[in-house]
């Protein structure tokens, strides 16, 4: 009787989804089975986080985070990992060895917690952790179609390069960053820039911190 599949996982490089209708970034991710049987299909869910906790943070690092963590005199009590994404990909048959491509949805809204956080960095890399969980569809044996869960225990680690995040977030929106505003507040932001003819929200927002400054130095 053949060994039902055992699958692991190891992650081998990432790069930023070209030409996408959203920024994806593509992981190539590696899929062993150690078991006899040949794969029918999987159906694998993916659960990945960023792993803060275990980076080392430079003093502009710490000031680039401060919106997310705090001051870094507290971050021993605030500093944690964050969820990035939940995201799945159907893997087609194979014996003992496939590679297939896992995209992770990114967002570019500073509402957004590992927006901020992929934002503070700029240079060196993420540690990142993916939990995996799904089913497998398996031959066992006389051509017999089983399913078998993959264990919430299987995950793979990987050292994210910061710059695949900031490549794909300038090329989806050069010299751009989203903001999401509260209905009322952009209604009033709205008002304000039509009462002063201003063209743009750009120059509305401008006009208004330059007020602030003006009045901070009067």
């Amino acid at each position: 009787m053949k060994r039902r599949p055992e699958l692991d996982f190891a992650f081998q490089f990432a790069e930023p989804l070209r030409f996408g209708a959203a920024p994806h970034i593509v992981f190539k991710l590696k899929v062993t089975n150690s078991g006899d049987a040949d794969i029918h299909s999987v159906i694998l869910r993916c659960q990945i986080q960023l792993d803060a906790v275990r980076r080392q943070y430079t003093a502009d690092e710490q000031t680039g985070l401060q919106d997310l963590f705090g001051d870094a005199s507290r971050w021993a009590d605030t500093l944690r990992s964050l969820l990035w994404a939940n995201t799945s990909t159907i893997i087609p048959a194979f014996a003992r060895e496939t590679t297939v491509d896992l995209q992770v949805p990114c967002t570019f809204d500073f509402n957004v917690a590992t927006t901020k956080y992929f934002a503070g960095i700029r240079e060196g890399d993420i540690p990142v952790t993916c939990l995996f969980s799904g089913t497998v569809f398996y031959d066992g044996g006389e051509g017999a179609l089983q399913a078998a869960q993959i264990p919430w225990e299987k995950e793979a680690t990987y050292r994210l390069p910061v710059r695949v995040w900031h490549e794909l977030m300038n090329s989806y929106y050069p010299n751009v960053a989203w903001l999401s505003l509260r209905r009322d507040v952009f209604e009033r932001l709205h008002q304000y820039k039509i009462d002063r003819g201003l063209p743009t929200f750009e120059e509305a927002l401008l006009d208004i911190l330059d007020d602030k400054v003006k009045a901070r130095i009067a």
